[in-house]
Formats: C-alpha cells, structure tokens, sequence
C-alpha cells in the first residue's frame, strides 16, 4: 500500500506542473496572467455551470474530466496562445507529453489518454460544450481587463472574430451574447475594429 501511494503521490507532483505553465490572460481585470491549471479548473467550474444552465442532458462527470484534462500536454509544451502562428500544430507535441505522462508509474487513471483524445478531436457533446466555454472563458477575461492581452499581442476583431466563429454552430444564443460583447470591446478601443 505505501509504494502505491508514493506512486501516486510523485504522479501528482508531476501533474502540478501544470501550475507553472503561464497564459496570455489576465485576471482579475488585469492583476496577472493565469497559469493553466488555473484555468482548467476555472474551465471544469463553467462547463458545470453551462450544462446546468443549457439543460441538455450532459454528462456532468466526464464534461469535468474532459476540462481537468484538456490543458494537461502544456505540462511539456508550454501554452500556445490562441492567435499563434503555431496553432495548428499544437497539438502533435501535446499528444506526446499526454503519453508521456500518462505512462507515468503512479498513474492510476487508465483513460487518460482516452479522454484528453476526445476533448482534443471534440466529437461528443461534452466536448463540443468544452471547446465553446474554453473559448469564452479568455474572452470574458480580455472584456474585463479592457483587452489587455488582446493589445499585448496586437489582436484584430476579425482574429477574433475567425477563432470563435464555430460557437454560432455549436450555441447560438453563446454566439450572439459573444457578438455583443465584441462590438462593444471595439467601440471601447479594447480591440483594434480592423
């Protein structure tokens, strides 16, 4: 019993790296970056609060999991910020560090993996709602800190505009609220209109 709970306890160790991966978003209105495991539970918060709120039969359990486990490959990647060049390809060096640490020793989670590949290839529900809320949750925090990281990195209404545009497939009612939200951080100046 005691090797197995040292197992674990070092796989834990090795997951709370996630806690020194730094983000491009600011909270509190612009106090700091986040880290990522800051934002994965802040992301497993929403998706239970969003599937409460949309009252479509969700998987409640595995949409928490999913959200834990989305972020975890920047434990050897880093965080690729949304508007990156590097965006599309983000994935192939995530996947690896995934294996990597699910391989791990103490790891006592056996759909690890399984479960980071679907919130990566977002064909269930639960997925589909992850990717919408994990888009939403940078973007409130760009509205409240009046786009700080949007003008750290020169973003443009139409980047913006182009990554979320899949919500208005996904939900609608997200997407409009998202377009409102938008127009004004554009007539604020938080977001270049051009």
């Amino acid at each position: 019993m005691t090797d197995r709970i040292s197992a674990v306890s070092d796989f834990m160790l090795q997951l709370d790296a996630l806690k020194s991966v730094n983000r491009q978003t600011y909270i509190n209105g612009g106090e700091r970056v986040e880290n990522s495991a800051e934002h994965s539970w802040h992301l497993a918060m929403a998706c239970w609060a969003f599937a409460e709120l949309l009252q479509d039969d969700y998987d409640v359990a595995k949409l928490i999991k999913l959200a834990l486990l989305h972020d975890i490959g920047e434990i050897g990647t880093g965080d690729t910020f949304l508007y990156s060049s590097n965006r599309d390809k983000a994935h192939i060096e995530e996947r690896k560090s995934v294996n990597k640490i699910a391989s791990h020793p103490g790891n006592p989670i056996g759909s690890l993996v399984e479960l980071w590949e679907e919130q990566e290839l977002g064909e269930s529900k639960e997925a589909k709602l992850l990717k919408v809320i994990d888009r939403l949750l940078p973007f409130i925090h760009n509205i409240t800190s009046e786009g700080r990281a949007w003008q750290d990195n020169n973003i443009h209404k139409d980047q913006v505009l182009k990554m979320h545009a899949f919500i208005e497939n996904e939900n609608p009612e997200i997407y409009k609220w998202f377009t409102t939200k938008l127009e004004h951080a554009v007539e604020q100046g938080w977001l270049n209109a051009s």
